[in-house]
């Protein structure tokens, strides 16, 4: 009887203490069931897909950008909606930029990164040359964006009707988009320590070479790289 009980408390014990991992779910990396509309989910937000725009450092439209809109991971999307109720009472909304985005559209990076297109150059990353791009790290075969828990965002003033001013433009290629680079106003570091705080505070973690992108701490899906496309879901 004594060792029953010992052996039921340790069945106990291992049961409570479910570390991190253990509670990963795995899922088929062509399943969408554990994403959600972040337009839906979060009504507040603006949006600004640039991979289904032309207005990119591609310069066209990404593979598997079908729709217009965000996809995220529902816990990312949870913790995205705290973060948007609290800007809100500081007198902005989120502008998402880009979320989940498929391997389709990694792929697609890496094409052009190898090629000899360099027609957003002025726009995007002029600075840089383009065979540094890969070897630099600005475009890789895996993005944590394809495990659907990172977001690309900025603040909307509601007071102007702007952007607010991060001293920096998204996807640029450079220094200049380091969260803590110094050669930007009072005003424009401040701006990006706004961002970076509120998105810290309900969990997500920032990316130290990109001021716009964060990433849940605690992702569903660490592992998983999934190839869905960007298109609505039946909720």
């Amino acid at each position: 009887m004594k060792f029953t009980k010992v052996l039921m408390g340790a069945l106990l014990a291992m049961i409570l203490f479910v570390t991190p991992a253990a509670a990963q779910r795995s899922q088929s990396a062509d399943d969408p069931s554990g994403f959600v509309v972040l337009g839906e989910f979060i009504p507040d937000i603006i949006q600004e897909i640039r991979y289904y725009s032309t207005y990119n450092f591609v310069g066209e439209r990404i593979d598997g950008y079908e729709v217009p809109c965000a996809l995220m991971t529902r816990e990312a999307a949870e913790a995205l909606k705290a973060v948007s109720d609290d800007v809100m009472k500081m007198g902005y909304r989120l502008k998402i930029f880009d979320a989940y985005r498929p391997q389709m559209g990694v792929d697609h990076f890496m094409r052009w990164a190898k090629s000899n297109d360099t027609s957003m150059k002025a726009y995007f990353y002029p600075a840089i040359a383009k065979d540094r791009i890969i070897p630099e790290g600005y475009v890789a075969v895996k993005s944590g964006h394809s495990r659907g828990s990172t977001v690309d965002l900025t603040l909307f003033d509601m007071k102007t009707g702007k952007e607010v001013d991060m001293g920096g433009t998204f996807d640029h290629f450079g220094i200049e988009s380091h969260p803590d680079y110094k050669k930007i106003t009072k005003t424009q570091y401040n701006n990006r320590m706004i961002l970076r705080e509120v998105m810290i505070k309900h969990g997500f973690k920032p990316l130290e070479e990109e001021w716009w992108h964060f990433t849940l701490k605690d992702e569903p899906y660490p592992d998983t790289y999934f190839t869905f496309p960007v298109t609505l879901l039946k909720q």
